[in-house]
């Protein structure tokens, strides 16, 4: 009788490890489908978004993928200048994935000079309850930031001080777009935008894309105060043509929809992104 009850009892314990196992089976399988379903999905929009990429940054944009859960898509990291940029969303959705318990911010008193817009913030990431925290500083003023953000060197210098601390915190290697210096070059202030005409953005009578997507795109650039030089290198970037005339209706189509959802959704991101082409606007005539 003894014998019986043993050998149910093993019986049972092996099917139990068996069904374990099976299931841990279909769940790592689940796991890794909707992985690389996503980096199809990420990798096109990439694509589309930024012109043909190298297999290194598809190979870079795979690893963050895996490793952060981050999404092209929803903004989380930029590429530009032949790398990838993480972005404050795509920081502060990582720290609300991971659960962070808290983030403190206070301005470097002894190193501010408001007069002369320079402000130095200290951030610090607690991971957990217990966790004792991981600082990073963030400095802004006139010399490091572009001019579309000028008198508000405040908010940027916090915003980098809490991309530092939260890259830290979370074994982030890639700088953050708000980290980023300012290319000098001077840019028409809002002022100056408010009283331009609707011009076509590439600065002639050419049919990019017909009148009422023109239109649209000229409306979009007053709306949202956007440099129209940077408007059209990024057009250019993203249809990839050389010059914009050669970009298709649909493609035009496409960016003004990309254009219109980001200015709405986050332009911070998108003035960011836009920065990314002070260098490069002359090239885009």
């Amino acid at each position: 009788m003894a014998l019986l009850s043993a050998s149910r009892s093993f019986l049972h314990s092996l099917r139990r490890k068996c069904n374990v196992r099976a299931a841990e089976h279909v769940s790592n399988e689940e796991h890794m489908k909707p992985t690389q379903d996503n980096f199809a999905r990420e990798s096109r929009f990439a694509k589309l978004l930024y012109g043909d990429l190298s297999a290194a940054a598809l190979h870079a944009l795979k690893g963050l993928l895996r490793k952060y859960r981050i999404s092209v898509r929803n903004g989380d990291v930029k590429y530009f200048d032949g790398a990838w940029y993480i972005s404050h969303s795509g920081l502060l959705n990582l720290a609300e994935r991971r659960r962070c318990a808290g983030i403190h911010v206070q301005p470097v008193s002894k190193s501010c000079d408001p007069p002369n817009s320079r402000w130095v913030f200290r951030a610090i990431v607690f991971k957990s309850p217990t966790c004792r925290g991981f600082v990073g500083y963030g400095d802004a003023d006139p010399t490091n930031t572009s001019s579309l953000v000028r008198g508000a060197e405040l908010r940027v210098a916090e915003t980098r001080a809490v991309n530092r601390a939260l890259r830290k915190a979370y074994g982030i290697g890639i700088c953050s777009v708000e980290e980023i210096g300012s290319f000098a070059e001077p840019v028409p202030s809002c002022r100056e935008s408010k009283k331009l005409p609707p011009q076509p953005v590439n600065g002639n009578n050419g049919n990019y894309g017909g009148p009422k997507v023109r239109d649209r795109l000229c409306q979009l650039i007053r709306q949202h105060q956007l440099d129209p030089n940077l408007v059209k290198a990024y057009a250019v970037d993203f249809c990839g043509t050389k010059t914009l005339r050669e970009a298709s209706r649909e493609q035009v189509e496409n960016f003004v929809l990309q254009l219109a959802e980001w200015a709405e959704k986050d332009r911070n991101a998108l003035l960011c992104q836009l920065n990314g082409y002070l260098g490069r606007k002359e090239g885009a005539a």
